[in-house]
């Protein structure tokens, strides 16, 4: 699974699963419990199967390196 989850969008995905888990269980909500997990699960693996779906990345576009030349013989 190629990363598709950028730091920011993983630190709001964590803030957010946490107070849904929190509601979810102080308020006896099944589906917060599981939208919290969702997206604890989410921004710990870095991949979000939505985003694929879509061609989304809120990853940072890796740099573009230069080939490394062989010297010609």
């Amino acid at each position: 699974m190629k990363c598709n989850v950028g730091t920011i969008d993983r630190i709001v995905r964590t803030v957010l699963g946490v107070i849904l888990l929190i509601w979810g269980i102080t308020a006896s909500l099944w589906w917060a419990i599981a939208v919290g997990i969702i997206m604890l699960v989410v921004a710990g693996i870095r991949f979000c199967p939505i985003y694929r779906l879509f061609g989304i990345s809120t990853c940072k576009p890796e740099s573009a390196q230069p080939e490394e030349s062989t010297p010609a013989a």
